[in-house]
């Protein structure tokens, strides 16, 4: 009986990230790639995720202080997150990346560093309801 409840609850959770604009479609491709031989799958690239993107956080934060802008490096660093943030599903993550890119490209610093900010709002919004989603669903199997 637990066990069913703890299954609808997974379930629950996993369609609110997807019904509030958190994951997209590629997170299902995930999933599909989790089976018998890697039960830990997606937890496991959901880590991962979370290690690179620390590291991308760090390194903008790094070059936003400093003088003058380089506005090149930002858009690199920036597309490897979006990159990295799409091959998990993280939809509104990617679209903070993306909105920040645009603002690299016409050298808006203002910009960047308020979407900065909105990128990493959307990031620890995600790695918490994520992390919440896949502790229940382990528990749930």
């Amino acid at each position: 009986m637990e066990g069913n409840k703890l299954q609808r609850q997974a379930a629950c959770m996993r369609n609110a990230l997807f019904d509030q604009g958190y994951l997209d479609e590629q997170f299902i491709q995930l999933e599909d790639l989790q089976d018998e031989a890697n039960p830990n799958f997606v937890e496991e690239v959901v880590k991962l995720f979370y290690s690179d993107s620390a590291r991308f956080i760090r390194n903008i934060d790094l070059t936003l202080n400093n003088s003058p802008s380089d506005f090149v490096k930002l858009d690199n660093i920036m597309h490897q997150f979006k990159g990295s943030s799409s091959s998990i599903g993280a939809k509104k993550v990617k679209q903070r990346c993306t909105q920040f890119q645009e603002y690299c490209n016409i050298g808006n610093f203002e910009g960047c560093m308020r979407t900065f900010q909105e990128v990493k709002q959307e990031h620890a919004a995600l790695k918490k309801k994520i992390e919440s989603y896949l502790q229940v669903a382990r528990q749930a199997r």
